[in-house]
């Protein structure tokens, strides 16, 4: 009876080994599965255990350092324990099933379970896991320092170099993924905004500009009943105001200081008085510089120009904030009807509409990369002004030209689109 009681005690010591195995092996999994980003908000928001773990993490070389020393002394002194107990159990014989008994044992309890819970749970695990290590670090610090020492000193040698990163920048890509991937703990609704805000960098102020031939302003040439009727139908807070033609633009005016206003003040000599100077933009400028130059400078309105220093449209900040919210103005231009659907899968399109606007409204995939409006991708395709009745198929599109004049396409009737599969092998 008195061979037992020692006999139990090492049994008893060796599953407390075996437990701390899973530990060291669980909580080094769970630290490591950590999501970055999720654990520096929680450490800002104050939780204890989120910011020791994000402390340790700064420096994983010796986290890992101290979870090797423990894991490794542990199983090295369950293995010498095994083949004690078998001794004393079977004799020589049975210290090679002992080995067998110890490999499995570890594998199935201190490696595999608690690594697949770590990986399920790692913050579960990982947080109590940190207030433990971190202590632990500070005592056994000169341990772990020669250890580090001594691997890094390894790794030197063999061409690889520490790099100082803390917690990795995403790309712009990635970072649309991990919208993408956040589900249900954002609302559909913020999710295209931040998507739109992403997209902004690849937006061009072209894309969204009022074209050349559409821009509302005052020609100071003009009379001035003309000038007062078209004050009084604007819509917009702002207009240009030329000479003769847009190109020769030499203010904007603010509706707001017309509001008190005499009508017999209304004259163009005093117009020019109330001008602002115009802001001019190359064309292709991305939205997202865009929106930070009219910050900066203040503007709401900028002219788009070529390199020539042609006016090619006018951009307003209210623009660029619609790519991101969506539309929100009450301008009666917008309430113009660009596609109506025609039933049987087949719809009539305004030839001069936005390609962009419409494949968001219809959620088509015409493509982008190009002319912007309907009109400009059918004359880039064919090369040509098409006749009313010609068709032809843009990715996987069916289009048929309905009305044409002189120089323009006016009206399309679009299709479904055509999946088409690959042929089957026979």
């Amino acid at each position: 009876m008195g061979d037992d009681v020692p006999l139990a005690g090492l049994i008893g010591l060796l599953i407390v080994l075996l437990m701390l195995s899973a530990f060291f092996s669980g909580s080094e999994t769970a630290l490591m599965s950590l999501n970055r980003y999720q654990l520096r908000h929680k450490a800002r928001e104050g939780h204890r255990g989120a910011r020791i773990a994000e402390r340790l993490l700064k420096r994983p070389d010796r986290l890992i350092g101290l979870i090797l020393l423990g894991n490794n002394l542990v199983n090295f002194t369950a293995a010498s324990l095994v083949a004690v107990i078998a001794f004393e159990i079977g004799g020589q014989p049975a210290v090679a099933l002992g080995t067998l008994f110890l490999t499995l044992a570890v594998l199935i309890f201190s490696e595999a379970a608690p690594k697949t819970l770590a990986a399920l749970h790692p913050e579960r695990l990982a947080f109590p896991a940190a207030m433990v290590y971190y202590p632990l670090l500070k005592i056994t610090y000169p341990i772990v320092w020669l250890t580090n020492a001594a691997s890094n000193g390894v790794l030197y040698l063999l061409g690889v170099r520490q790099s100082n990163s803390d917690l990795q920048s995403l790309t712009r890509e990635e970072l649309r993924t991990v919208v993408h991937e956040a589900g249900a703990r954002i609302s559909t609704r913020y999710r295209e905004m931040l998507l739109s805000i992403l997209d902004l960098e690849k937006v061009t102020v072209d894309d969204v500009m009022v074209p050349h031939n559409e821009i509302v302003g005052i020609d100071l040439d003009i009379e001035r009943q003309e000038i007062e009727s078209i004050i009084s139908a604007s819509q917009h807070t702002r207009l240009p105001v030329y000479r003769d033609t847009i190109d020769q633009v030499v203010g904007i005016l603010h509706m707001r200081r017309l509001a008190n206003l005499a009508q017999k003040e209304l004259t163009a000599d005093y117009l020019l008085q109330l001008l602002d100077e115009p802001y001019f933009v190359p064309e292709g400028t991305p939205l997202s510089t865009q929106l930070v130059q009219f910050q900066r400078r203040r503007e709401r309105t900028a002219l788009v120009v070529d390199e020539y220093g042609d006016i090619q449209g006018i951009v307003t900040l209210e623009d660029i904030l619609e790519e991101i919210v969506g539309e929100f103005t009450t301008d009666p231009a917008d309430d113009e009807v660009d596609v109506i659907d025609e039933g049987s899968d087949t719809f009539l399109v305004d030839a001069a509409a936005n390609i962009r606007e419409i494949n968001r409204s219809q959620d088509w995939e015409l493509p982008i990369d190009g002319p912007k409006t309907i009109n400009g991708l059918i004359i880039e395709k064919l090369e040509t002004i098409p006749k009313p009745g010609t068709c032809l198929k843009i990715n996987g599109y069916p289009i048929e030209i309905v009305e044409t004049d002189d120089n323009r396409i006016r009206s399309v009737r679009v299709g479904q689109k055509i999946e088409t599969s690959a042929p089957t092998p026979s």
